[in-house]
């Protein structure tokens, strides 16, 4: 099965318009450039609630989806607990595809 929310996220990589690594993705939260916070079904508890938290404060989507592992492989990383889409469409078509 192909997995159109991962194949999205690998677009907006491509793209340049999708940060990982906990601190550039709080950076792209507190600056505003940032409009979905995906975070790893895997990641611990704290990094969980850390980015939900700074995500409902700055009013930027956040959801939960894929593993370390899968996010990783979507953008061409080993692994990561966090990503932050920069883009307004492509991060509304991801959720999109998340929610199906």
């Amino acid at each position: 099965m192909i997995d159109k929310a991962i194949n999205m996220i690998s677009i907006a990589m491509k793209a340049g318009k999708l940060v990982s690594g906990e601190f550039a993705c709080e950076q792209a939260i507190k600056e505003g450039s940032g409009f979905l916070c995906i975070v790893a079904s895997d990641a611990s508890a704290n990094t969980k609630k850390s980015f939900s938290n700074s995500c409902e404060y700055y009013g930027i989507d956040y959801v939960e989806y894929g593993t370390k592992e899968s996010l990783g492989h979507a953008i061409g990383k080993e692994y990561r607990a966090s990503i932050v889409v920069c883009d307004e469409n492509l991060s509304l078509s991801i959720l999109d595809k998340i929610r199906c």
